[in-house]
């Protein structure tokens, strides 16, 4: 019954409801034979749309990008001079007056604070300046504070609006770039941030905050029904492939 009502809520996702009408507007157009040239370019996008938004497709993308960090040390007992941990943007609501982390920045501090209450780090930076009324790295040292890292370990760096100005102004913070630096991102964004960071430091140690590939489980089924949640798996997944051609470009 579990399983039933699983299929039956996918069946309301609104993409779900976005491809099958598409797919009768197809049959409609197919139907024409004036229209034949667009029903196929209409099925070209259902096709496409379908892809993208499907568990097998989405999990694999995410896997490309996170399987270097699927197996991983952990922070452990290990000394760590300075954890730094990257932004993913803020966004402000007017109704509460007030700046707030996105979902995923919030799951990346969380997991710095963590690593720091392991590890005892002697410095806690927080990096990133956003385009919301307060900066990331403001943002995220807010937070920082509220899970018990003081005030006095936390360094901002708010003027990076990327992962390679972060790399360049963190650079800037430390002398000794001999420095036992703890990287906390996304597992999807850690072999770029890494890659950048290993230019100006010669011990950095990635700290995956959390990953977007999972094994596969659940209803069959629904792995195979495109999905809103699949189809945002798929995004991020695309932008990062290209953010690290683009890096490799330049």
């Amino acid at each position: 019954m579990e399983e039933l009502f699983t299929v039956f809520k996918g069946i309301f996702d609104p993409l779900f409801i976005v491809v099958v009408l598409l797919i009768i507007s197809f049959f409609l157009f197919w139907r024409n034979s004036k229209q034949r040239n667009g029903a196929l370019i209409l099925l070209l996008a259902i096709v496409l749309i379908y892809g993208l938004s499907i568990a097998p497709v989405s999990n694999y993308l995410c896997y490309y990008l996170e399987k270097d960090y699927l197996h991983g040390e952990g922070a452990g007992d290990r000394k760590m001079d300075a954890i730094v941990v990257l932004g993913n943007g803020t966004k402000d609501i007017r109704a509460l007056k007030s700046t707030f982390n996105t979902e995923i920045g919030s799951l990346r501090l969380l997991h710095a604070a963590m690593v720091y209450h392991k590890t005892g780090a002697m410095s806690f930076v927080c990096s990133g300046k956003g385009y919301g009324k307060l900066s990331e790295a403001e943002t995220m040292a807010r937070q920082a504070e509220e899970l018990g890292v003081p005030r006095g370990k936390i360094r901002l760096e708010a003027n990076s609006q990327n992962t390679g100005e972060s790399a360049m102004e963190i650079n800037k913070m430390f002398n000794n770039k001999n420095v036992q630096l703890g990287l906390v991102t996304s597992a999807f964004h850690m072999k770029r941030s890494e890659r950048e960071f290993k230019k100006y430091f010669n011990h950095v140690m990635p700290l995956p905050a959390h990953y977007l590939y999972s094994s596969s489980s659940g209803n069959v089924v629904i792995r195979y029904m495109p999905q809103s949640e699949q189809l945002y798996k798929t995004g991020i997944a695309l932008k990062e492939m290209i953010a690290q051609l683009w890096y490799k470009l330049k």
